[in-house]
């Protein structure tokens, strides 16, 4: 996916990977949480050369674990086979227990998605913004682009105003 710099995003010193500009298009974002990931040597040179794919992952607790399914990180260009990575395993994801327990029991309760909105690295290692959301229908969709435009058009309409103050 294309990098995005957006303040929502990521934090301000961090270095973008991927986003999942989707996410926000297909879901209303609840809350969000920063969690590690757990990589092995070859996946993290592949995530330095931005060689990952975001849109298709999602999250789920497991056993009382955050696990990421559906990230594929493309095997490292100066790697040899005999060291590669597996492109599509799960891999774990790192939080404290009592954030996995509560939203655990969000998705379970309120039938809840856990989505991930983009991968960073921050300070040397590896980041994903989590967040904890819920689908949107074809009709949401279409009011939010509605609303989108009203807003647009009610923009343009003042700055013509303030440009034009006789008309």
């Amino acid at each position: 996916m294309a990098k995005s710099n957006k303040p929502r995003d990521l934090p301000a010193e961090a270095t973008a990977v991927a986003t999942n500009r989707v996410a926000r298009r297909d879901y209303t974002i609840l809350d969000s949480l920063e969690v590690g990931i757990q990589l092995r040597g070859s996946e993290v040179k592949a995530l330095r050369e931005s060689k990952v794919q975001l849109a298709e992952s999602y999250a789920i607790v497991y056993q009382g674990e955050l696990w990421l399914i559906g990230l594929h990180i493309s095997a490292y260009s100066h790697s040899a086979n005999a060291f590669a990575h597996e492109p599509d395993r799960r891999r774990k994801l790192l939080a404290h227990r009592s954030e996995i327990d509560r939203w655990g029991s969000r998705v379970e309760r309120e039938n809840l998605t856990l989505v991930p909105l983009a991968l960073y690295f921050l300070k040397g290692r590896a980041k994903l913004k989590l967040a904890l959301a819920r689908g949107r229908s074809q009709a949401d969709r279409r009011q939010d682009i509605a609303e989108r435009d009203a807003n647009r058009e009610a923009q343009r309409a003042m700055s013509r105003g303030r440009r034009n103050p006789n008309s």
